[in-house]
């Protein structure tokens, strides 16, 4: 005997089809853990955490500019976090689709955390080089060190003079600048770093030490 689904059947089967189609365009869906294990320095087990903790902030799978900045905003309550949140962004965003999924958060992590000196000295060039243009511009570093002041406020101990963000870019050329043309290659930059890495203890518990610790592990160059 042919038995034929009932109609309350097909309208179910149907729904479910349609609730599938919206998730799978709505939601971004991550790689095998397995093959983000091999691509990265985390073990699977550590991955399952780490997306869990992603998904609970992020339920869609990927984070845009403006949700990131609202996360990142959360550990800057004195100051203002938006602009140096925009160039963080910019730096886990590699592909610049505009967002950031969990394959994006993971490899830039895995840098920070467990990379050697020179991954992470490069991972902190693309942060600084604004334009991906393969140059640190003065232009460039005055806007992240104007960026990083503005996050860590008006209330500094000592507080800060407002030409200070100048001055350090001007030290931070004296050093790195060795042709003195202007602008700081990646090679002048690693060369640079990796001869006071012991001085200012670069990646401490993947934090970077700005007078103050910051939420994201960001290489610091040695000039701060």
């Amino acid at each position: 005997m042919q038995i034929f689904p009932c109609k309350c059947s097909r309208t179910v089967e149907k729904r479910s089809v349609e609730d599938e189609m919206e998730i799978a365009t709505v939601r971004h869906r991550p790689e095998a853990l397995e093959l983000l294990e091999a691509q990265s320095k985390f073990t699977k087990k550590e991955l399952q955490i780490l997306y869990r903790g992603f998904k609970n902030e992020c339920p869609s799978g990927i984070v845009n500019e403006e949700t990131f900045k609202e996360i990142y905003s959360q550990f800057f309550p004195q100051g203002d976090s938006t602009t140096y949140a925009h160039f963080l962004f910019n730096a886990f965003d590699t592909d610049h689709n505009g967002s950031v999924s969990f394959e994006d958060f993971i490899t830039g992590l895995s840098i920070l955390l467990r990379g050697t000196v020179q991954e992470k000295l490069s991972w902190a060039f693309n942060l600084y080089d604004i334009n991906k243009d393969g140059y640190i511009t003065k232009e460039e570093m005055l806007d992240i060190m104007k960026a990083i002041y503005d996050m860590m406020g008006k209330c500094t101990y000592p507080v800060l003079k407002e030409d200070a963000p100048r001055q350090h870019v001007e030290t931070f050329f004296q050093k790195m600048d060795k042709n003195k043309d202007g602008v700081v290659t990646i090679d002048e930059f690693i060369e640079s770093c990796q001869k006071c890495v012991s001085e200012i203890q670069l990646f401490q518990n993947s934090r970077i030490k700005i007078s103050l610790q910051l939420p994201m592990p960001v290489p610091a160059p040695c000039f701060i």
